[in-house]
C-alpha cells in the first residue's frame, strides 16, 4: 500500500537545499576562473559522448542511490534533464552560427542584393527561403521583400492572419497587395475572359474537399473574411498610406462597408482591380472618388452580370472631377446607360483604355462626336465584347468618325458579340454581318488599328485580322494577346435570351 502514496509522503526526513535563493552573486573577479572550470568540466562531459549509454545510465543510477532522500533524487533528475536541454540548445545555436558563417562565405551576393532577389519571389518561395538558414531568414524579414504581396490562390488556403502578418512585415514599404481566388494564371490586362469565380468553383476544379475545409474552420480557417483588409488601417494607416496597387478577386465575404473602409486608408492608390466581390458599383466609385484622387487604373467586374444598375450621373461627375489622372477604365458586367458613360469618357481627359464588356444597355450612342476636341481623343483601346445592346448603326457611326480623322490614337477595337449586334430599326433583331459598316475603308486608311469582330457560327464571321496588310506595331502588342484569347466563345459569361428580350423593352435612358 505504500506505493499508492505520493513521493512527497515518502520522505522520512527534511533535506537541506544545496543552495539558498538569497546566496550572494558570484564575484566578477572570479568569473574568468569559473569559466575555465566550466569549460574543463564541459570538455569532460563531451568526452562521455563516446561512452556506452549503459555506463552513463549506471552512473546516474548510482548517484540516485547514493542520494539520502527522495527530494534529492528528484532534484538530481531535474538537473540532468535541464543540463541535457541546455547542451542541446547550445549545440543547435552553435550549429546555426557555423552554418550562417559558412553560407555568408559561400553565398555570392551581398545582403542588399539578396534582399532584392528575395523581393522578386512569391510569398511561398520567400517563406521557404527564410526557413533555410538564419542568414536567409534575416534577409527575408526585410520589409522590401514584402513590398509587393501576392496571396492569390486557386483554392482557399489564405486566412486573415497570413494577410496581417505579411502587411505588418512590409510596413511602410508596402506597394501592392493581391488577394483572393483566381481561376488560373492571371490574364493580361484587357482580356475578355471573366474572372468572376466562387469558392465552390475552386473546390471543384482542384479536387479540394469542401468537407475537409469545413472541419478545419474551427481551428484555422482558410477563408478570407470582411476583416482581411483591416491591417491596412493599422498603425495609424502606415501600410495603407503608401499602397499603390490593390487587386481583390472573388472574396465573397467582403461587403461595401469593409471595402470602402479599406479604400479610405489608401490615399495614394494608383491601381484598383475588383472582380467578383459582392459590392455596389455606386458606393465603390463614391469611395474611390473621395479617397483615391491619384488613381490611374480602375478595373471593376461585377459578380452579378447585368443586375447592378446603381450608378448615378452625379457619381460619374464626382469621379471625373476628383480623379483626373485616370487613364484606364473597365466596368464589366454592369447595367450602364450611354449618357452616364458619356460623362466618364468625355470627362477623363487622359483616358486611353476603355472596356465595357458584357455590360447591358450600352447602345454605343455615347461615342457620338467623341474622339476629337469633344473628348476621348487619346483613346487607344475600345472593348465592347458581348455588350448585348450594342447597335450596328452606332458601330457604323464610330467607324465613320475614324474615317473622318477622329480617334487618331486608336489601336484596338473589339465589337465581337456571341449573339450579334442589335439591328438598326428592330429592337429584337440581330445582325451577324458588317454590311453597313465600312470596315474595309477603315483598314485601308488606318492599317495600324487591330479590329476584332467575331460573331456566332450561324451568322457571318468576319476575320478582320486577315484583311490588314501590315503587321501591328509595338503599341498594339496587348491587342494581339487579347485576340488570341477572344476566339474561344465558350469562355464568356452566358446570359439567356429571356434576360436579353426583357431588358430590350426597358430601353436606354437618355439624359
Amino acid at each position: 500500500m505504500d506505493l499508492l502514496h505520493t513521493p512527497t509522503s515518502m520522505a522520512k526526513r527534511p533535506c537541506p537545499f544545496p543552495s539558498s535563493p538569497s546566496s550572494p552573486p558570484p564575484n566578477p573577479n572570479k568569473l574568468p576562473n569559473m569559466n575555465n572550470q566550466v569549460g574543463n568540466l564541459l570538455q569532460t562531459f563531451l568526452n562521455l559522448a563516446d561512452s556506452h549509454s549503459l555506463s552513463i545510465d549506471q552512473s546516474l543510477e548510482h548517484l540516485l542511490d547514493s542520494s539520502p532522500c527522495d527530494a534529492d533524487q528528484s532534484l538530481l533528475i531535474d538537473r540532468a534533464l535541464k543540463l541535457g536541454s541546455l547542451l542541446l540548445e547550445a549545440g543547435n545555436r552553435s550549429a546555426r552560427k557555423r552554418s550562417s558563417v559558412h553560407n555568408s562565405l559561400t553565398w555570392a551576393l551581398p545582403p542588399d542584393l539578396t534582399i532584392k532577389l528575395f523581393s522578386m519571389l512569391d510569398a511561398q518561395s520567400l517563406c521557404y527561403a527564410a526557413a533555410t538558414c538564419s542568414m536567409f531568414y534575416k534577409c527575408a524579414m526585410d520589409p522590401l521583400c514584402y513590398a509587393n504581396i501576392d496571396l492569390t490562390t486557386v483554392v482557399p488556403k489564405v486566412n486573415n492572419a497570413v494577410v496581417s502578418t505579411m502587411i505588418q512585415r512590409a510596413g511602410k514599404a508596402l506597394r501592392s497587395l493581391k488577394l483572393g481566388i483566381v481561376p488560373g494564371p492571371t490574364l493580361p490586362h484587357g482580356s475578355c475572359q471573366p474572372l468572376v469565380y466562387g469558392i465552390r468553383n475552386a473546390v471543384e476544379v482542384s479536387n479540394f474537399s469542401w468537407n475537409d475545409k469545413k472541419t478545419r474552420q474551427g481551428k484555422e480557417s482558410s477563408t478570407l473574411t470582411r476583416y482581411c483588409l483591416t491591417p491596412l488601417s493599422g498603425d495609424n494607416g502606415a501600410a495603407g498610406a503608401v499602397l499603390r496597387g490593390l487587386h481583390l478577386y472573388n472574396i465573397e465575404r467582403i461587403d461595401n462597408t469593409s471595402l470602402c473602409g479599406a479604400l479610405s486608408a489608401c490615399p495614394s492608390l494608383l491601381d484598383l482591380e475588383i472582380i467578383g466581390l459582392h459590392v455596389d458599383l455606386r458606393q465603390t466609385l463614391v469611395s474611390v472618388s473621395l479617397n483615391c484622387p491619384l488613381i490611374e487604373r480602375l478595373f471593376f467586374e461585377s459578380s452579378k452580370t447585368g443586375r447592378d444598375d446603381s450608378l448615378k450621373s452625379s457619381t460619374c461627375v464626382d469621379l471625373v472631377n476628383n480623379c483626373p489622372n485616370l487613364t484606364s477604365l473597365a466596368l464589366r458586367g454592369f447595367k450602364l446607360y450611354d449618357y452616364k458613360l458619356r460623362i466618364l469618357v468625355k470627362g477623363f481627359c487622359k483616358l486611353k483604355y476603355v472596356d465595357f464588356s458584357t455590360s447591358y444597355s450600352i447602345t454605343g450612342s455615347f461615342l457620338r462626336n467623341l474622339g476629337g476636341d469633344m473628348g476621348g481623343s487619346l483613346l487607344e483601346v475600345l472593348i465592347f465584347r458581348d455588350c448585348m445592346h450594342l447597335k450596328e448603326l452606332e458601330v457604323a457611326r464610330l467607324f465613320a468618325s475614324v474615317l473622318a480623322g477622329d480617334f487618331r490614337f486608336l489601336r484596338y477595337l473589339d465589337i465581337s458579340n456571341r449573339e450579334g449586334l442589335a439591328a438598326a430599326g428592330d429592337s429584337y433583331g440581330r445582325c451577324y454581318s458588317l454590311s453597313i459598316i465600312p470596315t474595309k475603308q477603315v483598314l485601308e486608311e488606318r492599317p495600324d488599328i487591330c479590329l476584332l469582330a467575331e460573331f456566332p457560327s450561324e451568322g457571318s464571321f468576319v476575320d478582320l485580322g486577315q484583311m490588314t496588310d501590315s503587321d501591328l506595331t509595338s503599341e498594339v502588342s496587348l491587342s494581339s494577346q487579347l485576340s488570341s484569347r477572344a476566339s474561344d466563345g465558350l469562355s464568356f459569361m452566358c446570359t439567356s435570351e429571356i434576360n436579353y428580350s426583357s431588358d430590350q423593352t426597358s430601353g436606354n435612358e437618355e439624359g
